[in-house]
């Protein structure tokens, strides 16, 4: 997508607004949702062209955690995420986890050349919601491909 700006619309005032007031990180299905209540003619490509022109202006972050879905988030600093391999779910992981990634940015602009304009750690696990359901489940773990988990 180009870097040219683009004029903020009703719709994307609106988008903008919902991810911002949701808690966690929506799929622009959910946004779709939020945003039709307000916006009852909206569609849900409007909602996903409107989704990449935020990213791409850096109003919001896109989130490609393997799950086959996408998910935004308004918080567009450097952060990292966790994703629950059962139900989806992706949490943020804040400032201490950021220790030794600010090392692994270091190294990278010394030994590379890089100038490193951000970066991302994206973590897999199960959810303590997951966790504490007694039935047994079966995931696939996105992060090895064939790799198939049993609870």
């Amino acid at each position: 997508m180009s870097l040219k700006k683009h004029r903020m619309t009703e719709q994307r005032r609106m988008i903008l607004e919902e991810i911002g007031r949701t808690r966690g990180h929506p799929s622009a299905s959910d946004v779709y949702e939020k945003v039709r209540r307000r916006l009852p003619h909206i569609s849900l490509g409007t909602v996903y062209r409107n989704l990449e022109v935020l990213s791409s202006q850096g109003l919001i972050s896109r989130l490609d955690m393997g799950s086959g879905q996408r998910r935004f988030d308004a918080v567009t600093d450097d952060h990292h995420h966790i994703r629950c391999l059962v139900c989806n779910r992706v949490d943020d992981i804040r400032p201490s986890a950021n220790a030794g990634i600010d090392s692994i940015k270091r190294d990278a602009e010394k030994i590379a050349g890089y100038e490193v304009k951000g970066f991302s750690v994206d973590l897999y696990g199960i959810c303590p919601r997951c966790r504490s359901g007694n039935t047994e489940k079966v995931i696939r773990d996105d992060s090895r491909k064939n790799n198939i988990l049993r609870k």
